[in-house]
Formats: C-alpha cells, sequence, structure tokens
C-alpha cells in the first residue's frame, strides 16, 4: 500500500502547549485528544487522516499539511519500522482522535531519517506533529475507491483557486479545452506561431499561484540558467498544457500560462520548490519561432521519436 501524504502550506496551532505529555518506548513525546470514541486503528487496518509537521522555532514554518486539502491514507504498522514516527503513536489512537507528536531533530538524524543539519533542521530543534484520525478501511480497494473522490472534490478546489486568482487579478484568460488557462498579453506574430512544425525559442518564469514563490525562470540567472528554452511542440519534454497554450502566441508575443495542479505536478509536486497539489503559473515569452529539425530517420525509412528506441515501438 503506498502512502499518500499531500504536502500544503496550512498554519495550524499548537493547542496543547501548556499539557502534559506522554512518551513513547522509543522516546518519542506525544498527546492523544479523545474523539468520540470510534474504532481502534489495529495492526493492518487502513487508516483516512490529516497530518502537518511545523518547525515551532521557526515561527511555525509548515513542512506539511493535508489539512483542508486530501487527506493521506496509510496502513497501520506496529512493527519496528513504525518506531520515533507518527506511526508509533497513530497505533494508539481511535477514529475521531487527534495526536501532538514532537520529533528530536537530533534523534530523527541519529537514526538516518535526517540526512543533516540544515536551515530548516537545527541542532537541538524540534518538529510538531498533528493529525487527526478521520476513517478506517477494511480493504485497499475501498481506500482507493475513497481516496478518488477526495482527489475529484480536490480538483474542484484547484479549480476554483485559479478561477478566484484569475478573477482578483483582472485576467482575460481563455479556458483550454484541455483545462487550465491561456492569457494573451501580446499575441506577436500570429504568422509565426509554435506547433509540431516550428522550434519556438521560449523565456519563462515558473511560481506558486498560492505565494508567487518562483521555483524556475530563464528570464535571468537566479536559477542557475538564462539560455532560452526550445520546444516543438509534440517533440519537446513540457507539461502538455504548454502544448496546447503556446500556439496562442506569436513570435515576439507574452503572455500566461495558468495550471491547475493535476495537469501540472500533481498532489506530488516537484520538491523541494513545488508542494503537492500547487496550481503554478508560468509567465512566457516567444522570443522566436523557427521551422524544427527533421525527425531523425529509424530502419526502413521510419521516423524516430527522440527518446524511443526500436525495441520500444
Amino acid at each position: 500500500m503506498k502512502r499518500i501524504i499531500v504536502a500544503a502550506t496550512a498554519v495550524f496551532a499548537l493547542a496543547a502547549c501548556q499539557t502534559s505529555y506522554d512518551k513513547t518506548k522509543s522516546g518519542l513525546t506525544y498527546k492523544i485528544f479523545p474523539g468520540k470514541g470510534g474504532d481502534s486503528l489495529t495492526a493492518g487496518k487502513f487508516v483516512k487522516f490529516n497530518i502537518a509537521f511545523t518547525i515551532p522555532d521557526k515561527k511555525d514554518t509548515v513542512l506539511s499539511s493535508t489539512f483542508g486539502k486530501t487527506p493521506g491514507y496509510i496502513q497501520i504498522d506496529t512493527s519496528r519500522r513504525a518506531e520515533y514516527s507518527f506511526m508509533e503513536v497513530m497505533s494508539k489512537c481511535m477514529v475521531g482522535d487527534s495526536a501532538v507528536v514532537v520529533l528530536s531533530i537530533d534523534s530523527l538524524k541519529s537514526k538516518g531519517a535526517i540526512q543533516d543539519y540544515n536551515e530548516t533542521f537545527v541542532k537541538g530543534g524540534t518538529i510538531m506533529c498533528r493529525f487527526k484520525i478521520i476513517q478506517t478501511f477494511k480493504t485497499e480497494a475501498d481506500v482507493t475507491a475513497d481516496y478518488q473522490k477526495e482527489m475529484d472534490l480536490e480538483n474542484k478546489r484547484l479549480d476554483k483557486s485559479l478561477e478566484d486568482y484569475i478573477a482578483k487579478n483582472n485576467i482575460k484568460a481563455i479556458k483550454l479545452n484541455g483545462g487550465g488557462y491561456v492569457a494573451v498579453e501580446n499575441a506577436g506574430d500570429t504568422t509565426l506561431r509554435p506547433d509540431s512544425t516550428t522550434t519556438a525559442s521560449v523565456k519563462y518564469k515558473g511560481y506558486l499561484q498560492e505565494n508567487g514563490k518562483v521555483f524556475d525562470t530563464n528570464f535571468d540567472t537566479s536559477k542557475g540558467h538564462a539560455e532560452l528554452l526550445p520546444v516543438t511542440i509534440g517533440r519537446s519534454n513540457i507539461i502538455p498544457i504548454w502544448g496546447e497554450a503556446l500556439p496562442y502566441l506569436g513570435k515576439g508575443g507574452s503572455g500566461k500560462i495558468l495550471v491547475p495542479a493535476y495537469l501540472g505536478y500533481g498532489p506530488n509536486g516537484s520538491p523541494p520548490d513545488i508542494p503537492g497539489n500547487a496550481n503554478i503559473i508560468f509567465d512566457i515569452q516567444v522570443v522566436d519561432v523557427k521551422p524544427a529539425p527533421p525527425m531523425p530517420v529509424g530502419p526502413a525509412g521510419r521516423r524516430v521519436m527522440p527518446g524511443i528506441n526500436d525495441n520500444e515501438r
């Protein structure tokens, strides 16, 4: 069973700061806040839960959170593999319970869970974990069905968030057939458009819709590169929405591509810069459009897609 824990940026307050804590056998500090007495979480059961991790010494910096997002799903493990993790405490809970767990960064490093100290994981520091048990399931098939329902709800939230952003910022956006939007700020030379027969030289800046944090750009060298990105639709390694959006911009054109998370990097994101289920936006400038080089020719005159060898066709 794969563990599905989705990153997000919700902030929560620690309600248990004045509460006495217990300790597990492995030395993990925790406190359970009983709910209304639901099912117990015995080994092997599948559990639906919300969880968040923060760094209290860094103004409660949120490392990851599923609260307000797609919940996590996991199978209860009571073996030694669960030691000094939230799972060790989760197995003591019932449906409806919440818990706060304090993890020592020094202990996590000594156990190999953290490779080395850095600006986030400092010597002597702690990670605060808060989770709430939502539901249990008997089979993995039940988990899969419930997860799909949650993903459908999450996608609707992502769409609504993007629509609200467009309205708030007065962006004149065109809804694309495959989902997402393109906003044409300058159409450029519409006789020279990016397509499968041309190679466009593109400048771009990608950033998170939620807070504007830039995760990649070639407009300058802040991300270590400034060379133009060559794009041939259908042949280049780009997210599919680019292929639908770029033809709206001719040579010299500029605009935005607004991407809901499920058309971008999905629930897993692209750590550490893009969290899971994050809507992203690209500022785009098409610097040039030229005829694309011919496709490589394989045996018997067959044209070969780059990256696909003869045995894979």
